[in-house]
């Protein structure tokens, strides 16, 4: 019988047989194969803590003019990309217990219409998600290049263009990934598309990081301070590595998830890692919850403008 759960298309591969599944799965042994039981509470307080934040960053963004740049435009389309993480999981997370417990009895054939837009709703916040992430490291190095020019190259004009291109990308993207599923092609589209994203942040973070570097070490030549250097250095690279660290760890294991489904639907360590997916999205969601840390929180007139918002001074 069909199940209300999240992603349910890339749970298990769909170019195995499932006695090939159960075989290869008894083969392998060992406890790990058993996968990991989440939750689903532990789904739900991270969907709330995640949608949360994320709306306090939104609200904060339009309510204070001086955020309306593209540089925050494109913050507040990561925290509605996150958003939307979080509520299509609560969503399903919800719709799971209300009918594990009897509350809500729903058919099976409209179970099936709502696995598919709860599929398409999450793929397309997951393809926005990265596209916000490698545009917000794409202004950032515009910012430090090209500081003199940027108000000419990023114009709100074009950050606007960039944001409902990014849109309209991940709604057809969701739309195909649903339609076509089964192709190996669309997941090999995916995992390509992850690796770009995943190589451009790193070429663009290393590199500003590089440039700061050679900054710092040109004033503390001149001013005398090796200690000042090696501190704002150590500053930076821990930034870098965070930055870089969060995004590999957490969408990662994923899309490990989506080469393996490609390469070795049948192989006995591939079917164990399979039984691992729930543990994949909570690290999906726990990226919702550090996203607003990273990219939002750390701006002062943006804390300034959110305890306005939390103390409902509006």
């Amino acid at each position: 019988m069909s199940t209300l759960a999240p992603l349910r298309l890339l749970r298990e591969p769909w170019n195995a047989s499932e006695g090939n599944q159960n075989n290869t799965t008894a083969g392998a042994g060992g406890a790990w194969c058993q996968g990991l039981d989440v939750p689903n509470e532990l789904f739900l307080t991270l969907g709330l803590v995640s949608l949360v934040e994320n709306l306090l960053v939104v609200a904060a963004i339009l309510k204070n003019r001086n955020l309306h740049s593209p540089m925050y435009y494109f913050i507040c389309c990561l925290a509605v990309s996150d958003m939307l993480v979080s509520i299509s999981n609560l969503a399903a997370t919800l719709f799971m217990l209300l009918m594990k417990h009897g509350v809500l009895v729903i058919h099976a054939s409209i179970i099936r219409h709502m696995d598919n837009i709860i599929d398409m709703l999450i793929c397309s916040s997951v393809v926005s998600s990265l596209s916000f992430l490698g545009v917000i490291a794409v202004d950032r190095y515009i910012t430090i290049f090209y500081a003199l020019r940027y108000h000419s190259i990023m114009t709100l004009q074009r950050a606007v263009v960039t944001m409902a291109s990014v849109w309209l990308a991940s709604t057809v993207s969701s739309t195909v990934f649903i339609t076509y599923y089964r192709n190996n092609a669309i997941l090999l589209c995916l995992i390509g598309f992850f690796l770009f994203m995943l190589i451009l942040m790193l070429v663009l973070y290393i590199h500003m990081f590089a440039l700061a570097r050679h900054h710092l070490r040109s004033i503390s030549s001149q001013q005398k301070h090796p200690t000042v250097y090696r501190t704002s250095s150590l500053k930076g690279a821990v930034t870098v590595t965070i930055v870089l660290g969060v995004f590999f760890v957490c969408w990662g294991p994923f899309f490990f998830h989506l080469i393996l489904i490609v390469t070795c639907p049948t192989n006995p360590f591939c079917t164990c890692f399979f039984g691992y997916f729930n543990l994949f999205l909570i690290l999906i969601i726990c990226n919702s919850v550090v996203d607003p840390l990273i990219y939002a929180f750390r701006s002062q007139e943006l804390r300034r403008t959110l305890r306005e918002v939390v103390l409902c001074s509006w």
